[in-house]
């Protein structure tokens, strides 16, 4: 029987895996030419992608760092507060927590995670934009390239429902595999780091770590990396500072994952997932930190230097460094602080009951306040806002409204109306205090106010006020130059001297006294004695002290009017510190200066600055002026109990004490051998001060700030500030300072009494 053999069943397989390899083949060919569209843009579909120049020069808004004398951080300058780190500076509980939260497999891919980009494409064929999995180095391409924003998508498609996110994933995935070709994965780790937006103002991790726990980088522990590692997922839901609930959740979450991939042991986890979060919270701005008037004044000169230099302060990450020593200016600052609180209780006492803008007939000054706040930004913005309409603006200026008020027992939340607001403020005493290193003229301490944040005006160098006594050691100098010494002796009567006007002025004493007693200028100008300072304008002319100030450094405007020797222009603590360091540095005046030099970000300098110096003062001259300030911390001088007996201070020091009419103004300067400072202090108005000269006067008011200042720098040995007598000059001093030494005494000029003294005239209160 005849057998057939039966066919064999053809199997389907084969041919469904060819077509699924054929649909493979075809999707892959599809995806490659889709991400050949995108990354030329064809036909402007997709939008621009960045060139390879700014790939291979990535650039973040930098920080510029403000540093000490003393290489200590006073600030930074910046639109985005970021200051780089390196990957040497991160902890390892730091890299393990990023990595076993955002990326394990950071260190295996080439930018992209395939099975992150599974999820990425399941998500979106579902409809979600929620498919996550970006690599660490996708993040970086989105946050440095800004692969979102407006500039890289301005192509057709990208408005498209659909389209936008595929985009947006199809160019961070480009841009991450360049990066990967371009950069190590501890360069790509540390960039992505140092851009990332923290939340608080905090840009990069370096300004996180400072900003939330008070400690840099480095310091950090588990936990604490672990918090901030948190805010990768979301800044604003997870801040440790206004969420701290969610914020412990997720540093648990990050904990559990550091565990789950062997960075952790699992008994570690149970002793911190129950502990809270500590933080030492403070948002870097320019309000709080050391030196916070000087930062301010610094950054009006780094402008200029970066205009003319082609830089940025607030994004190119430079590096300056200043002469401030930041413990000589935390010494500043504390002693400003305590000797100003005590004066303003004492001012409050003083004024209780009545308000202090007064006339010089010691009476109220009416509509001061409502004149006074036209002068601010609240009335100019409202007076803008309704048109003029001053119905409208009285309303607001009298309406109450929730604010912080400064007081020295610390800041208080208040309802105040803005009227009430500028009349808390009026009553405050203001100051300025800076100290300079003669030698350089590098500026070692600037106080500018009271408080930066409830005051910004600065009085070491944007204001100028009245100098009163402090003015006269010029005048005593041009008299040294012209021929007069310190044991020169001159009579204490009454001076009058004409006016081009017809007038005469005759200035008082600040006793209302004249002694008819002989006064060496030394001691004339130690105890300074207004009748002696007018003798000497009239023997010299007033065009000469004006010569003489201006080439020691005072800058404002000075007339040449003989009420010029009792100080009634206005001069600045800047120049007047600056202008005193002649006397200690052998006649020579040096530029006060602040910044030493810049670098780039890098390290390298661009600029060394070196201050102007001029000649000023014959070297004898200068000797003679420390020799005669030197007096008024001796036995009889104005400053001789104060720094002596209240500040225990012993090594030689000179100083001058001014006060101007009124009390407006107190001033004390003082010199040692490596060291003037000077101090101011006043109401912001004039017509705001003491009504009485054992309050308002210099030696009360001022000079305790520096006494208290120096005391402080002098304990602290870290400092090495001499203590040793003012240096001799080179050479032999043509004329003898010891008076006693003088066989046949000192000729008194005989012309002075027949040729000044006058029938007492009407005396020009304002001239003293």
């Amino acid at each position: 029987m005849a057998t057939t053999t039966r066919p064999k069943p053809k199997t389907v397989f084969p041919k469904i895996i060819s077509t699924l390899w054929l649909l493979f083949l075809s999707g892959l060919a599809v995806f490659i030419l889709y991400i050949y569209a995108v990354s030329v843009n064809f036909l402007n579909l997709f939008g621009d992608l960045p060139n390879m120049r700014t790939l291979e020069n990535p650039k973040s808004a930098l920080s510029s760092v403000l540093y000490s004398a003393d290489n200590k951080e006073l600030g930074k300058y910046f639109r985005e507060n970021r200051t780089p780190i390196e990957f040497n500076d991160l902890p390892d509980n730091f890299v393990h927590a990023l990595m076993a939260t955002e990326d394990i497999r950071f260190e295996e891919h080439s930018g992209i995670d395939p099975e992150a980009m599974a999820r990425v494409a399941g998500s979106l064929m579902i409809g979600s934009s929620k498919g996550g999995g970006s690599t660490i180095t996708q993040q970086l391409a989105k946050n440095l390239f800004r692969t979102r924003g407006e500039e890289l998508n301005n192509g057709y498609l990208n408005d498209k429902p659909g389209f936008r996110t595929l985009i947006h994933k199809t160019k961070e995935w480009i841009m991450a595999v360049k990066l990967e070709q371009s950069y190590t994965k501890q360069e790509i780790m540390t960039m992505y780091l140092n851009i990332f937006e923290f939340g608080s103002n905090a840009f990069g991790l370096q300004s996180a770590s400072k900003t939330f726990f008070g400690k840099d980088v480095p310091d950090l522990e588990v936990q604490e990396s672990a918090v901030l590692v948190g805010l990768f997922k979301n800044p604003n839901y997870y801040s440790p500072k206004f969420k701290p609930e969610n914020s412990k959740h997720r540093r648990n979450v990050v904990l559990s994952q550091m565990v789950k991939y062997g960075y952790m042991s699992q008994a570690e986890y149970e002793n911190l997932k129950d502990t809270d979060i500590e933080l030492k919270y403070r948002v870097e701005n320019q309000n709080i930190g050391l030196a916070p008037y000087f930062r301010t004044e610094a950054s009006k000169f780094l402008l200029k230097w970066c205009r003319e230099n082609g830089y940025d302060l607030y994004a190119d990450g430079l590096k300056i460094y200043t002469t401030i020593d930041s413990r000589m200016q935390r010494y500043a600052e504390q002693a400003v602080e305590e000797h100003m609180k005590d004066r303003q209780k004492e001012f409050f006492s003083h004024w209780k009951g009545r308000n202090p803008w007064i006339d010089r007939q010691g009476k109220e000054i009416p509509n001061y306040l409502q004149t006074a706040i036209k002068r601010t930004d609240r009335y100019r913005n409202l007076n803008r806002q309704f048109d003029g309409n001053q119905d409208s603006i009285n309303y607001y200026l009298n309406k109450k409204v929730p604010m912080t008020i400064f007081t020295y027992d610390g800041e208080k939340e208040v309802e105040m109306s803005p009227l009430d607001s500028l009349k808390h403020y009026k009553h405050y005493l203001q100051t300025g205090f800076m100290a300079m290193e003669p030698q350089t003229g590098h500026i070692k301490a600037w106080v500018g106010g009271i408080n930066y944040k409830h005051f910004k005006y600065d009085h070491v160098k944007q204001g100028a006020r009245q100098p009163g006594s402090v003015f006269k050691p010029f005048l005593y100098t041009a008299a040294i130059e012209n021929g007069y010494y310190p044991c020169y002796e001159t009579l204490d009567t009454q001076v009058c001297i004409p006016l081009g006007d017809g007038t005469m002025w005759c200035p008082n004493n600040a006793d209302n006294k004249f002694s008819g007693e002989k006064f060496t200028l030394r001691n004339a100008m130690a105890k300074s004695i207004n009748s002696i300072s007018a003798f000497l304008v009239n023997k010299l002319g007033a065009e000469t002290l004006v010569k003489t100030a201006k080439r020691m450094g005072i800058t404002t405007p000075l007339e040449a009017n003989p009420s010029l020797a009792l100080g009634v222009n206005d001069v600045t603590l800047f120049d007047m510190v600056g202008a005193y360091g002649t006397f200690v540095n052998s006649g020579t005046w040096i530029e006060p200066n602040f910044i030493t030099r810049i670098e780039d970000k890098h390290g390298n300098v661009l600029h060394e600055f070196v201050p102007k110096t001029v000649d000023a003062l014959s070297e004898e001259t200068a000797y003679m002026m420390v020799h005669m300030l030197k007096a008024a911390a001796e036995p009889g001088g104005t400053a001789y109990y104060g720094l002596r007996h209240r500040n225990g201070l012993k090594n030689e020091i000179g100083g001058k004490t001014g006060t101007t009419q009124n009390y407006s103004d107190a001033w004390f300067m003082g010199i040692t051998p490596d060291l003037v400072a000077g101090a101011w202090v006043g109401g912001d108005d004039r017509s705001i001060h003491f009504r009485t000269i054992a309050l308002g006067q210099g030696n009360k008011l001022a000079m305790p700030i520096y006494g208290n200042f120096l005391q402080k720098v002098y304990a602290d040995k870290s400092l090495e500030r001499s203590k040793d007598p003012f240096p001799k000059p080179s050479t032999p001093l043509s004329v003898e300072l010891d008076c006693s030494k003088y066989n046949n005494g000192i000729p008194v000029d005989s012309l002075q009494q027949d040729e000044f003294y006058q029938v007492p005239a009407p005396i020009d209160l304002d001239a003293f």
